[in-house]
């Protein structure tokens, strides 16, 4: 890979902004991953974002390569890094809809991101706190970033999940699915079942070859436990941390080494006629940040599907200009 098309390895930081589960554990990640030369965590609790560091620094002998570790306590430490990852924010509580977060982060993101903006005028900004749809939009203006700058990390997880599923019920490794998940990181999104494959088979033709009946029902249940894990996940054990952080180290891994691959994130654009507006569609990640090369090619339903979903979270951003 020529030099000039990915970041600089030799020196790579990452700043996380909330040194909560997600943000922690994908501190750990990244530095057992050794992608990355400095972590830097930022905490409106100073002394856990301290406690963490010198907990990770101490898991820094066992990682690939030596990493720095440390604790901050102003947004200017954002200077130079590479990639701003915002994990801060409210978490979503058992029976509450990403949605209903909305307020509360929102305004933490208003007091956020001009502040890291103005710090590191170059970096590539990646959203997970949720709504992470609606928080991407905002993070967008709040810097005045290009949008292929400001990325949220949207449905991969959802999409990481519904290969899973699929995998599950066909007997297949979830590598060897190709499947993808579009629209909101939430309740109204899509699974693409016309362009979904095995082999390169769609799934009715690599039912067909195998001689069993394409069970309409069953996919149903697929696409209904992959929009539900995350509900049931924080039933169980109140959040969800590595999942999300396995998703995240993956899309810094794709940035920094600038691969050209192609990943299922959240930027803003038009859809379907609506718009400007974030939502995920699969976008080739590289050192510049996300872009759409090739529209998806949905069938009418789909296309009607990513509307109501684009239409959902436009509300949603309306109504908190509306007050």
């Amino acid at each position: 890979m020529p030099e000039s098309q990915a970041i600089n390895q030799k020196a790579v930081k990452i700043v996380i902004v909330g040194a909560g589960s997600v943000g922690v554990t994908t501190a750990y990640a990244l530095l057992l991953s050794g992608l990355v030369t400095e972590i830097v965590l930022i905490d409106i609790d100073a002394a856990r974002a301290e406690g963490e560091a010198v907990d990770l620094s101490h898991a820094a002998h066992f990682a690939q390569t030596h990493a720095r570790v440390r604790a901050a306590t102003s947004y200017a430490d954002c200077a130079d890094a590479a990639i701003v990852i915002l994990t801060a924010g409210v978490n979503q509580k058992p029976g509450q809809t990403r949605l209903d977060l909305v307020r509360t982060n929102h305004a933490l993101f208003a007091s956020v991101v001009p502040q890291v903006a103005a710090a590191a005028p170059d970096t590539i900004l990646l959203v997970a706190t949720n709504p992470v749809d609606v928080l991407t939009h905002a993070a967008l203006e709040l810097s005045g970033f290009p949008p292929e700058r400001v990325i949220g990390s949207g449905t991969a997880m959802d999409t990481t999940r519904f290969r899973h599923e699929l995998g599950r019920h066909y007997g297949v490794n979830p590598r060897n699915v190709h499947a993808v998940i579009i629209g909101e990181h939430g309740d109204s999104q899509l699974p693409v079942w016309s362009l979904a494959s095995i082999a390169g088979m769609r799934l009715r033709d690599y039912c067909a070859q195998k001689g069993v009946a394409y069970d309409e029902a069953a996919m149903d249940g697929v696409a209904a436990r992959t929009r539900g894990a995350a509900y049931e996940i924080i039933q169980r054990k109140g959040k969800t941390n590595y999942g999300v952080a396995s998703v995240l180290t993956s899309i810094v891994e794709q940035i920094v080494k600038s691969s050209d691959a192609i990943v299922t994130v959240s930027r803003v654009g038009e859809y379907e006629g609506v718009g400007p507006v974030a939502l995920s569609m699969p976008c080739k990640l590289n050192h510049t940040g996300s872009h759409m090369d090739v529209p998806l090619l949905l069938s009418d339903k789909e296309r009607e599907g990513l509307k109501r979903s684009a239409g959902e979270i436009r509300g949603v951003i309306e109504s908190i200009r509306e007050g």
